[in-house]
């Protein structure tokens, strides 16, 4: 299969997510488990929009999502195409219509990277990425920043499902903010890594994500340049939960507040 053709019809069904996103109605809530944990019937719409569009398309693949219990990393998906969605990453800033969310399409092929799409309706950017293609950005190619910590925003996440993580995220925001030239935090991951690509900020971290929050992110970030690892320095597994730190071209240490 062409790598273009590929990217190509991604993007497309993205965006075509990305209007549901902006022509619906963000009430209808329910709840999962952990703090502040919603899903949307428009989360559960897009899913079910992105499964049809791509199953279409890539007949062979299987399916990770966050919503309607499609949310099960299996041994099976191993191995061929496995796509990974978040179809609202954000789905707090979309209740509250706090800007931004994103549509987040992760592509694996034998359980590794291979293809992601990210798309922020709200402002119309779209990043995406190949293994081994680059980064680009609304069709232009984007590198991370290669301005040193010191010059750099940092942003991160605050975990905000699992309360018992919370006592090291803010011990190590504190520590690294006298080192950067401040903190942002905008609730959503897949966002912030697209930040730190696109050299908006130079460092993200978070001490807990799932896998449909970063397996297109990640690979965005690191065609972009950056350097992506789990909280204490090891490469992503790609197979569920984990800790995450993207840094930017200009960071080249990992700071000592991560150890």
């Amino acid at each position: 299969m062409s790598s273009t053709v590929e990217i190509e019809r991604i993007i497309e069904i993205a965006k075509e997510a990305g209007e549901i996103m902006l022509s619906a109605d963000s009430s209808k809530i329910k709840e999962k488990s952990g703090h502040a944990n919603f899903c949307t019937e428009t989360d559960e719409k897009i899913q079910a929009f992105l499964i049809e569009k791509l199953g279409e398309a890539y007949p062979e693949a299987q399916f990770l999502g966050e919503e309607d219990g499609q949310d099960v990393f299996t041994e099976k998906m191993r191995s061929g195409l496995c796509f990974v969605l978040d179809p609202i990453d954000g789905t707090s800033n979309f209740i509250y219509s706090y800007r931004p969310s994103v549509v987040s399409i992760g592509l694996l092929k034998d359980g590794q990277p291979y293809v992601g799409v990210i798309y922020n309706p709200y402002d119309d950017l779209l990043f995406s990425a190949v293994k081994g293609e680059g980064t680009y950005l609304n069709g232009e190619r984007i590198m991370s920043s290669d301005s040193p910590l010191s010059d750099s925003l940092v942003v991160f996440g605050t975990a905000p499902y699992y309360e018992g993580l919370q006592e090291r995220t803010f011990d190590i925001a504190k520590k690294i903010l006298p080192l950067c030239v401040d903190l942002r935090r905008s609730g959503t991951a897949a966002w912030d890594m697209c930040c730190v690509a696109m050299g908006r900020c130079g460092l993200y971290f978070e001490m807990r994500l799932q896998l449909w929050d970063y397996a297109a992110a990640a690979l965005i970030a690191t065609e972009a340049g950056c350097i992506i690892t789990d909280i204490d320095g090891n490469p992503l597994s790609f197979k569920g939960p984990t800790s995450a730190l993207c840094m930017s071209r200009g960071i080249k240490e990992r700071p000592e507040c991560f150890n």
